[in-house]
């Protein structure tokens, strides 16, 4: 016998189709309207007493309210300020703390780290940097500035800076903030290249380069009202262009050799110019005593002369004589003496060898002795 043609007996292996709709044979599926009844009766069994009856959607909607109104509080870290917004526009900033503000789309939180260093590398990219390495060209052109006296440095450096108020910074200078702060930082310092010569930049003047750019450069963001705070400015490189940089070195080369033999000049000259002066003071002295001993030899010469004089005066033939005798001493003590007696006779020598007797005489007393 077929399954399709059973008389109505209900010969079917699977049984007879139940009216219009699955479930067991013979039975009707529970309506929404019974299961969400269902579910309705439950939640009241389980909230408390005032809210019984008054409807699975005032339920849901006190629940959502108050899970909304506990997404607004929020913690702001020691080193973090947070600004809320309201419909776009600040209302407030809030310190370190647990706060709470009007949920979302009301108020807005926004919460900025305020104790962060921030560095902008200028004609160069540091190792650690995050961004996407420029072509040469792009660097050059940030690195190379006029100088004062129309030479070309390539200068290289690094500004440290943080956020110091958190309203400002968001909303009065446009985003990117960074590229601000690096445009004009690099800005300032042509400003600043421009008016300094090529050597000074080069040797000793790098210090006061620096000082001078972090005073300019926070002196600009505080005019714009930026809420950024510049905490160093540091030169990393100041060298002429390369393409000269060679005969450059070689120049500076030479400025130190220049250098090196000045300053040997000096040490020499500070060893001589004391020895001459010493020499020269010396010399002072010696002609002034030889001047006093000249002076006083004439005076006591002129004294011993006129004391002469005044003697001869009071007895002349006698000084005179006196005079001459002296003289005659003088001429003869040291000359070879022959005394001739022109009255001695022939056969014997007319005169006395005086000299040879008294050597004769001191050589005696010697050999005696």
């Amino acid at each position: 016998m077929a399954w399709g043609n059973d008389n109505g007996k209900g010969n079917n292996p699977w049984g007879s189709v139940p009216p219009s709709g699955g479930g067991p044979r013979g039975q009707r599926p529970p309506e929404f309207d019974d299961i969400f009844g269902n579910f309705q009766k439950r939640m009241n069994a389980l909230l408390p007493g005032f809210l019984r009856g008054r409807g699975l959607t005032t339920i849901l909607l006190v629940i959502v309210l108050v899970l909304w109104a506990f997404s607004g509080f929020f913690r702001v870290q020691t080193s973090e300020q947070g600004v809320i917004l309201r419909y776009g526009e600040w209302v407030r900033t809030e310190p370190q703390g647990f706060h709470w503000h009007i949920p979302f789309p009301i108020e807005q939180l926004l919460i900025l780290n305020v104790t962060e260093i921030n560095r902008e590398d200028i004609g160069f990219r540091s190792a650690g940097s995050r961004e996407r390495t420029p072509s040469r060209a792009v660097l050059l052109g940030e690195s190379l500035m006029l100088t004062g006296d129309e030479n070309i440095v390539d200068i290289a450096f690094t500004v440290f800076w943080k956020v110091d108020n958190a309203k400002n910074y968001l909303f009065n200078i446009q985003p990117p903030q960074k590229q601000t702060v690096k445009e004009i930082a690099e800005s300032v310092m042509r400003e600043i290249i421009g008016k300094t010569e090529i050597q000074t930049a080069l040797t000793q003047g790098r210090g006061q380069i620096q000082t001078d750019a972090q005073i300019k450069l926070q002196d600009v963001l505080n005019y714009y009202g930026a809420g950024i705070l510049i905490t160093e400015v540091k030169l990393e490189r100041v060298d002429p262009p390369g393409q000269v940089i060679e005969a450059f070195r070689d120049v500076q080369a030479a400025e130190a050799d220049k250098e090196s033999f000045q300053n040997e000049a000096q040490a020499y000259a500070n060893s001589i110019i004391p020895e001459a002066r010493g020499n020269s003071v010396r010399l002072i002295q010696e002609a002034e005593a030889y001047k006093e001993q000249v002076i006083a030899r004439a005076t006591g010469e002129a004294s011993r002369f006129l004391a002469v004089y005044q003697q001869y005066s009071l007895a002349k033939e006698v000084t005179r004589k006196r005079i001459y005798l002296e003289t005659m001493e003088e001429i003869f003590s040291g000359m070879t003496k022959i005394i001739i007696d022109e009255g001695a006779g022939t056969g014997v020598v007319p005169y006395l060898p005086l000299p040879e007797l008294r050597s004769r005489q001191k050589s005696g007393e010697g050999d005696s002795k």
